[in-house]
């Protein structure tokens, strides 16, 4: 749809009307484009409109539908989208926190650090993959929630592509903490042999 034009749903008494408004040489529709088209689609007069929009009094009828926050209609699809999209914006940011804990274990492993210190800077690190596991079981529980009729097909698609990511990166929590516990392991079992 051009920016030029826009869709809205006007309730009167008991009737809705949805209104589809182009604005006149290819400016964005006003308050009069509207007011109009609802005198020929009511029957009511201009003059006699009481248009109002989130409680208030709509009254300059050459203001843009915009400028009173009047936006196009988001489709019930389009919306579900947008709020996958943030999930997915989530899966990523968490993705990013298992990643840098997955390299500071690399570090571990290759000595990065002085072996007293290596014990407690691996409980941390396993307390960092627990959360971002914990968050991604969050994820998959609000993509759960998700309904979508058939005809979504979109969302259907997207819905499971991020669940398998998500599902993958579970996996990798769960390689990671057990990276973590046979190197803590290793660690206990040489400090066993230096005490003997």
């Amino acid at each position: 749809m051009a920016a030029d034009t826009i869709t809205v749903t006007v309730a009167y008494g008991a009737a809705k009307h949805s209104i589809t408004l182009t604005g006149k040489d290819g400016e964005e529709p006003v308050l009069r484009d509207l007011s109009e088209t609802l005198a020929e689609v009511t029957g009511v007069p201009i003059p006699s409109q009481k248009l109002i929009f989130k409680g208030k009094s709509l009254r300059e009828m050459d203001s843009t539908l915009s400028s009173f926050g009047i936006k196009q209609e988001q489709s019930r699809e389009e919306a579900e989208l947008k709020k996958l999209k943030d999930i997915e914006k989530s899966v990523e940011q968490t993705a990013k926190k298992l990643e840098k804990v997955d390299g500071e274990l690399t570090g571990l492993r290759n000595g990065f650090l002085a072996k007293d210190l290596q014990a407690e800077a691996l409980s941390k690190l396993d307390q960092r993959v627990k959360a971002a596991a914990e968050q991604f079981m969050k994820i998959l529980e609000q993509m759960d929630a998700m309904t979508f009729p058939e005809n979504f097909s979109d969302c259907r698609m997207k819905r499971k592509g991020l669940v398998k990511t998500v599902q993958d990166f579970l996996a990798q929590c769960d390689r990671i903490e057990a990276g973590i516990s046979d190197h803590l392991a290793k660690i206990q079992s040489k400090n066993l042999a230096l005490a003997d």
